[in-house]
């Protein structure tokens, strides 16, 4: 098997940490998305959608990140994709929101457009606006995913086991350190993460995405 991957993209960071985690054997080739490599050739052939992270086993190719880490879950029997319908449901449940409601605000309106230039607006004032929207959703995203999804009992999202949403989640939410949220306002997430964090090779594996957040400490960021 091979991963193709960039080591600081938020979809690559789960799967690579889910491979980490469980000994998977599977090569891994870089595709430097900073210098556009996944615009070009011979990448854009194999991935049209032009993004990363993809999975190649054999002649079998597949791409997002959900739908990498369920295949490997269920490729290697592992508990952390429970069988049982209902546990399934929910981490699927999980997946998706993150997906389609968290993901949207707090990435796409929030931290991309203040870290990346191609995400930024057209002018000042459209670029504020939009910045600030994001920050309304995110709060009520984590405010929801503190209280609801984690609350004071559960250790992890769908209960107190590990699973593929966790992995999902936390390389989603651990993006705001790029704008150096610390959230403090929302402590169960905090919690979750830092337990999330313990991971065995959660540092080698952030190593890259760990560089990034430290170059930016000192600027002035919207923050949740």
């Amino acid at each position: 098997m091979k991963l193709y991957m960039h080591p600081v993209s938020t979809a690559c960071r789960p799967v690579r940490q889910f491979i980490a985690e469980n000994g998977i054997k599977c090569d891994e080739e870089l595709v430097d998305i900073l210098k556009g490599a996944h615009y070009q050739e011979p990448y854009v052939s194999l991935n049209p959608s032009r993004l990363v992270p993809m999975l190649e086993d054999g002649d079998f190719r597949l791409t997002e990140a959900s739908a990498i880490l369920k295949y490997l879950a269920e490729k290697y029997d592992l508990p952390s994709y429970p069988k049982d319908l209902k546990k399934r449901a929910r981490v699927n449940e999980a997946m998706d929101w993150f997906n389609t409601q968290f993901y949207l605000n707090y990435g796409y309106g929030l931290v991309y457009p203040q870290i990346f230039p191609h995400h930024k607006r057209r002018s000042d004032e459209a670029h504020a606006g939009a910045v600030e929207w994001g920050q309304q959703g995110a709060r009520n995203w984590l405010q929801i995913l503190n209280d609801h999804w984690i609350g004071t009992q559960n250790s992890y999202l769908c209960g107190n086991e590990l699973t593929i949403a966790d992995y999902f989640g936390s390389a989603i939410v651990s993006i705001g350190e790029l704008i150096g949220c610390d959230f403090a306002a929302y402590p169960n997430v905090k919690r979750w993460l830092d337990h999330v964090k313990k991971l065995k090779s959660w540092a080698r594996v952030n190593e890259t995405f760990n560089g990034f957040v430290a170059g930016n400490k000192g600027k002035e960021f919207v923050r949740v």
